[in-house]
């Protein structure tokens, strides 16, 4: 299943979005530091949206893998760096529960309460669908894939990569599912087929270069391929059914810039950074006030087969699933 932006190019800028909307009172000014492992194009819509509605508040960046950036926080917890990170899913961001500030988002009603922590340690931003992204020039004679099933067939062995889950809440999150939907000895002939990136970047890449076939990942960054205008690329929703998860915005304890991490938590969950989140990065919002199909060629979620899986139960057992996951590698190789 393929889509194309017919009415916005990949990134036309935030003039179209309705700013006016949204009015923010203005805060104490100053800094405010994000770790995030979203993209270049992300983080300029969030940056682009923050100048207009929180000019008092200079955004900083540092990017990354979110299991890399987690990692680093949980180094930097006696002295913080960061105030805000942003962002994971909750089956990764659970075992780091302990470094994080529990706060209400200004806007947290206008997203459902299954998206949100009883506790208020975190906030969905958006919404993630996973799919395979599939370059049908180099599939070398091999259909199509239509199911996770077929990823298993051994004619795709060397064909598919996949982001180190122990580094990208992403990969944790397809893994997770897959074990889950298939069951038996699914992982281990994925892996028999699969090469592992160490960063998740590399898996766009290496599939929109033409190194692989089949990539695993979210839609979001997926698509963007796709709305640039490479008809060699598409977006697989298997038919068997696929993995959905929140991506979390929190922050951080003890952060050096308390008060204005709370402003760019709000500036997070405003329609109108989501809106440009939407357009400019296909970041499917929290907010139930948006209607998606307004801005971008995207299947409706209602469309696309869904699987439930358990995201405590995932971050109850990380560790534990990670070294499964990596023992399976190294026997593959």
């Amino acid at each position: 299943m393929s889509f194309t932006l017919s009415r916005r190019s990949m990134l036309a800028g935030l003039s179209s979005v309705p700013f006016a909307s949204q009015v923010f009172a203005q805060g104490a000014g100053g800094n405010a530091v994000i770790y995030t492992s979203n993209s270049a194009q992300a983080v300029e819509a969030v940056t682009d949206t923050g100048r207009k509605l929180t000019p008092n508040i200079k955004i900083s960046t540092i990017t990354g893998g979110s299991g890399q950036l987690l990692r680093r926080i949980e180094a930097e917890a006696g002295k913080p760096q960061c105030d805000v990170f942003w962002s994971s899913s909750a089956n990764t961001l659970g075992a780091f529960k302990q470094l994080f500030e529990p706060f209400e988002a200004k806007d947290r009603n206008a997203v459902l309460p299954s998206l949100r922590d009883p506790a208020n340690v975190w906030t969905a931003a958006n919404i993630h669908v996973v799919v395979a992204m599939v370059n049908k020039n180099q599939l070398g004679g091999v259909p199509a894939p239509r199911s996770w099933a077929d990823l298993l067939d051994p004619r795709y062995k060397g064909k598919i990569i996949i982001a180190d889950p122990a580094n990208s809440s992403t990969a944790y999150t397809i893994l997770w599912g897959i074990d889950k939907l298939l069951g038996g000895d699914a992982l281990k002939r994925l892996a028999a087929n699969t090469k592992v990136s160490s960063a998740a970047a590399a898996v766009l890449r290496s599939v929109g270069q033409g190194e692989y076939a089949v990539g695993l990942t979210f839609e979001s960054n997926a698509y963007a391929y796709v709305a640039g205008g490479q008809k060699e690329i598409s977006l697989l929703y298997p038919e068997d059914g696929t993995f959905t998860t929140a991506e979390y915005l929190t922050l951080i304890k003890n952060a050096p810039n308390g008060e204005q991490a709370r402003q760019v938590a709000d500036l997070l969950m405003s329609k109108d950074c989501q809106i440009a989140l939407l357009e400019n990065a296909f970041r499917r919002p929290s907010r139930t006030d948006i209607d998606v199909g307004k801005y971008v060629e995207l299947p409706a979620l209602e469309k696309i087969k869904i699987f439930a899986t358990d995201e405590d139960d995932a971050a109850l057992k990380r560790n534990e699933f990670l070294a499964k996951w990596q023992a399976l590698v190294a026997a593959a190789n």
